[in-house]
């Protein structure tokens, strides 16, 4: 059966109690941010292996095995100082991945606008953005594998890699061990293909289903907000996204995504797969997990 989790930034405690927490909420996997108000990750340096050791074995115990690791940043970032310092930083994370006890670190493609990493920018759709982005992806993907680690790229549309044939070409031309796909089909909706929802799903998982190492659950739907939206909850930038433009990512339940669908080619060739909640606040999870466990009790999954 698929394996719900959750994203551990949505609860925002002391290593234990966030634990403590989850466990409460019937969850049996998650996938681990690194930031507790009783540890310190704030720095490459400060990710260490008797640190790591620490987070997955709180987890462990209750439990929780971490199946996933979040690695997000602007990998493109194009002030060159500063995409070194978050290259930097995400390289020590998938350097410790099996320390913190999963091989999967997580990151979007980033974007060349240096005000938000989720706004696109005219070079992301060039020749040129894709080649800076393909050697990126490389280098992360050698350093994962040179880890026992594997790099999970997680596409979304105004990002350098966002649309699906981008994410057939970047697997394409960086054929390698160390890189894998995070599955979240809500991030390849835009306003052009949204009402062509069932199309788009069968082209994902008719060309990409191999790629996938974990999946994520959000939901999708048009939004009269063209702003970019952010929820007010105590999280990263990354937990407190909401979409942009006319398109809004709420929790899923939330949204017209087709989760029939997506659940049943999803667990075609993935049977046991994580599908881990995202974008929504501590006290919206139980609604969250009851509707997708609702979703896989019908399909049997």
């Amino acid at each position: 059966m698929l394996q719900v989790g959750i994203f551990t930034g949505y609860f925002p405690y002391d290593l234990a109690e966030q634990a403590k927490r989850i466990k409460a909420l019937g969850f049996n996997t998650v996938q681990l941010d690194l930031a507790f108000k009783d540890i310190d990750f704030s720095t490459p340096e400060s990710i260490t292996i008797e640190k790591a050791k620490t987070v997955r074995e709180t987890f462990r115990d209750y439990n929780l095995p971490i199946s996933t690791i979040s690695g997000y940043t602007n990998i493109v970032h194009p002030d060159p100082d500063e995409r070194k310092r978050r290259l930097d930083y995400l390289k020590a994370i998938i350097r410790n991945a099996r320390h913190f006890g999963s091989p999967y670190v997580i990151s979007e493609t980033g974007t060349f606008n240096t005000e938000s990493d989720w706004v696109s920018h005219p070079k992301n759709k060039t020749e040129e953005g894709f080649e800076d982005c393909r050697k990126v992806i490389a280098e992360l993907s050698q350093v994962a594998y040179d880890h026992g680690a594997v790099f999970l790229l997680e596409t979304y549309v105004n990002n350098v890699v966002g649309s699906v044939e981008e994410t057939v070409r970047i697997f394409a031309e960086v054929n390698h061990p160390g890189l894998g796909l995070l599955m979240d089909p809500t991030n390849y909706f835009e306003d052009h293909n949204i009402d062509a929802m069932d199309k788009v799903l069968k082209q994902i998982f008719d060309t990409l289903a191999d790629k996938i190492c974990i999946s994520h659950a959000k939901d999708v739907k048009r939004s009269v907000e063209t702003s970019e939206k952010h929820a007010d909850i105590d999280a990263s930038e990354a937990h407190s996204f909401r979409g942009v433009g006319s398109i809004e990512l709420p929790a899923p339940g939330l949204g017209a995504l087709n989760y029939d669908y997506y659940l049943n080619r999803l667990a075609e060739k993935h049977p046991n797969i994580p599908i881990i909640i995202e974008h929504l606040d501590e006290t919206d999870v139980p609604r969250a997990k009851k509707f997708l466990d609702g979703k896989l009790r019908v399909h049997g999954l």
